[in-house]
């Protein structure tokens, strides 16, 4: 019996440092701000202010000093203000990804795992007979000259097609995935900020394709009176503009994006609250935001169907209790042979990424 080994005691090793208790705060506030850092400096203040954060140990310039020195923000060529740097980009979408989705243990690059085998990166114990077309590869020479001395004998020997055994592979996919984020202006109608729930979770998304499954594709495209794509780099920076809700032009630019890659399995993610109320056809904007325009629903719905046709499923994630709203994504839906999620805001990121790590194992 081993019995207790004991080692050195380190009081609070794991504890974060006054500095990094101070960053944690900053990145969730420049969160809220839109990445305006000197939004965000004012912000600290004020909770300085309220809540004592520095003294005469630490003071507030010490702490921007070296949220500088550090590299998380760096001067702007605005009349001496500050912006994020890369680095403090990436740590908001770390940071996002750690409270929406946990910390994840790090996978195999495009670890997307099927039940079907097929030309993948990890043996399997699965073993078959040579057929035209398998790489050099995959063939087991070890077991593939045990067969050739057993049919041949060892006086005569010789290897043949025949003889060849191959080590099963197992398959695994990539998924493209296109992820609407509606930036109209009902994202902050109310009291309500809808926006910066739905960019932590597009953030946490993105963090989570890249670090885990990085043969993956994610774009991202917001629609307002328009829809454009935005860069992973840029969704700290969204904001709501005084939009309309283009779900058309959103769905057809992500359908378009979708079109160019090469992956099998596809799909749109789309996060909104609101009713589509705006078109763009003839050089000119339609908009009516009084009820459920049939004109525009009806453009929406040709293009649910579109994307069936294409195996695009669009999963919908509906932020708004309105019941005649949540019939038209129900509608939008059995258009799509997709599926819907009406979500309140704090259950937002775990819907998603259970929807996501489900659709993994789809092949289409």
């Amino acid at each position: 019996m081993l019995g207790f080994r004991f080692s050195e005691f380190v009081p609070d090793a794991n504890k974060q440092s006054r500095f990094e208790r101070l960053r944690d705060i900053f990145l969730e506030v420049a969160t809220y701000t839109s990445g305006d850092v000197d939004e965000a400096l004012d912000w600290m203040k004020e909770i300085d202010r309220q809540h004592g954060l520095f003294d005469e140990d630490y003071t507030f310039d010490d702490f921007v000093d070296e949220l500088k020195a550090k590299g998380y923000i760096r001067d702007s060529s605005d009349e001496g203000g500050y912006g994020l740097s890369s680095k403090g980009e990436q740590s908001i979408r770390q940071r996002a990804l750690d409270q929406i989705f946990g910390n994840l243990k790090k996978g195999t690059a495009g670890d997307h795992k099927t039940r079907t085998t097929g030309g993948g990166d990890e043996l399997t114990t699965d073993r078959r007979p040579y057929r035209f077309g398998d790489g050099q590869e995959q063939i087991d020479f070890s077991e593939s000259f045990k067969n050739a001395q057993i049919n041949s004998g060892t006086s005569d020997f010789s290897l043949t097609e025949r003889d060849l055994e191959v080590v099963e592979r197992e398959f695994k996919s990539m998924t493209s995935t296109v992820l609407m984020i509606d930036i109209s202006h009902s994202m902050i109608l109310y009291g309500e900020d809808r926006i910066t729930p739905a960019k932590k979770v597009a953030m946490a998304l993105s963090e989570l394709v890249m670090r885990k499954y990085p043969k993956d594709t994610l774009d991202i495209v917001v629609f307002g009176n328009d829809a454009w794509e935005v860069q992973i780099k840029d969704l700290p920076y969204l904001q709501v503009g005084p939009f309309h809700t283009n779900t058309v032009a959103g769905l057809e630019r992500a359908m378009d994006i979708l079109r160019r890659r090469k992956s099998s399995n596809k799909q749109i993610f789309m996060i909104t609250d609101g009713k589509p109320s705006c078109l763009y056809e003839n050089g000119e904007y339609y908009k009516n935001s009084f009820g459920l325009d049939p004109y525009i629903v009806n453009k929406c719905l040709n293009l649910a169907r579109q994307c069936r046709k294409l195996r695009i499923p669009v999963t919908t994630f509906m932020i708004a209790s309105d019941p005649y709203l949540q019939q038209f994504v129900e509608d939008f839906t059995e258009a799509n042979q997709g599926r819907a999620f009406f979500t309140g805001l704090q259950g937002l990121g775990d819907v998603m990424f259970t929807d996501f790590e489900k659709n993994r194992r789809r092949k289409l």
